[in-house]
């Protein structure tokens, strides 16, 4: 065991430092990348510091973490602070992704209960995050299907429906084309916002349906920034304001970005404003 080495409880097993250990080091590499991880998918900051003060009794060391808008600065020390190492890891950015977040808080857990070993949860750790999306037709679809549903919600007639659901159609699937060009986000918004709002303006433009407004205004739902809202909110409530601040400026900036899609929508079919 090296002079620097701690010791990893094993839940449910006697605890034995020699058999089982890590390096200060390492487990500050570790941490500090799982934590930029679920960053970077979109976890919320109660959630991070939740999940890497589980992982962190588990291993047996002091820890300090600051969550910052681009990256993580993770300190650790021994039991003894006799030992310490820092390490700065730039998040690692996948899209907000829940099936990301509960795997690895899933993991956090199994670590804790000593159901994987250390050198086991960053294997899984990577192929957590090597998990390849979901199939994008069936996300198309179903988004499609989700924002004409709220269009129904919100009182549109089946014609309305319809037209949101092509809207939507043709929007996200914009959307994802052009994500997977590495296309500026607040651009992809503007655009997406954009072919939205002119589809759905078929009510007015061929006096069809009677809720045509209700189908112009739910056209673009589908692309309001909800999870950032969310979290930026949890972040304020937990006192990270620089998260938060962050989180809810980016939210404001898209937000403003699919307002002036749906405007230029508007001053391209020659539509009222009021």
């Amino acid at each position: 065991m090296t002079e620097n080495s701690i010791g990893l409880r094993q839940a449910g097993a006697p605890y034995d430092a020699e058999a089982c250990h890590v390096t200060v080091k390492e487990a500050c590499v570790f941490l500090s990348e799982y934590a930029a991880s679920l960053l970077g998918c979109g976890a919320t900051c109660i959630r991070i510091e939740k999940n890497v003060q589980r992982m962190a009794e588990t291993m047996e060391v002091d820890y300090s973490m600051m969550i910052m808008p681009t990256a993580v600065q993770m300190t650790v020390w021994d039991k003894g602070h006799l030992h310490s190492y820092s390490n700065i890891q730039k998040i690692r950015k996948a899209g907000t992704s829940f099936c990301i977040n509960t795997a690895m808080s899933r993991l956090s857990w199994e670590f804790h209960d000593g159901k994987v070993d250390f050198r086991e949860a960053r294997r899984r750790m990577e192929e957590i995050l090597d998990t390849p999306a979901e199939n994008r037709w069936i996300v198309l679809l179903l988004a499609s299907l989700a924002n004409a549903s709220f269009c129904r919600l919100f009182g549109g007639d089946f014609i309305s429906m319809g037209i949101v659901f092509l809207a939507t159609l043709a929007g996200f699937r914009l959307r994802q084309i052009m994500l997977e060009d590495r296309i500026d986000i607040r651009i992809v918004f503007i655009c997406a916002s954009f072919v939205s709002s002119v589809i759905a303006s078929a009510g007015y433009v061929f006096n069809i349906g009677t809720t045509p407004e209700i189908a112009l205004g739910t056209s673009v739902l589908y692309l309001v920034p909800g999870v950032p809202y969310l979290n930026s909110m949890s972040d304020l409530l937990d006192g990270h304001y620089i998260s938060f601040l962050n989180r809810f400026l980016d939210a404001m900036v898209l937000t403003a970005c699919l307002s002036a899609g749906l405007c230029g929508g508007f001053l391209v079919m020659n539509l009222r404003w009021f």
